[in-house]
């Protein structure tokens, strides 16, 4: 594996992230990076969107979102999209962007970052906890709100 490294959202790597594949059964659990790109678009001062790249590679893709004015906490500082490629998982990828996700909210002056999945067999609750992320409540849906401590 090369130097990982962050890269802005842009033109020139969107192709790239959109085209991140996954593993059977876990699309039911992540949203294309397409809805991300065009989320961002509403909310440009608030969405922070990285790709992760091994090398020339894209390998992974990240959006978190800070609203200091948001009505709920959890959406102060949250993990919105978390991608990486189906032959890329288990390598550190994920870990390593929700560090970067996790030092922007700490430079910003936030203390948690949260995050919201839904449980199942092949869903990210494993990968959120490994990384950190405590269970603090649920949604009206019964998804699970995760907090990071800063």
């Amino acid at each position: 594996m090369a130097e990982l490294r962050l890269e802005e959202l842009s033109a020139s790597n969107v192709v790239a992230a959109n085209a991140l594949t996954l593993k059977p059964g876990q699309e039911q659990f992540v949203a294309p990076v397409s809805y991300s790109a065009a989320a961002a678009v509403s909310n440009p001062a608030t969405s922070w969107q990285r790709v992760v790249r091994d090398g020339d590679e894209v390998v992974g893709f990240i959006m978190g979102n800070f609203d200091p004015d948001a009505e709920h906490e959890e959406f102060h500082s949250i993990l919105w999209r978390i991608n990486v490629d189906a032959d890329d998982q288990g390598r550190g990828i994920g870990t390593f962007a929700v560090q970067a996700l996790a030092e922007e909210a700490r430079r910003r002056g936030l203390k948690r970052l949260y995050v919201i999945w839904e449980s199942g067999e092949l869903g990210p609750e494993q990968f959120f906890l490994r990384s950190g992320f405590a269970p603090v409540s649920e949604t009206q849906y019964g998804e699970t709100v995760g907090a990071l401590e800063l």
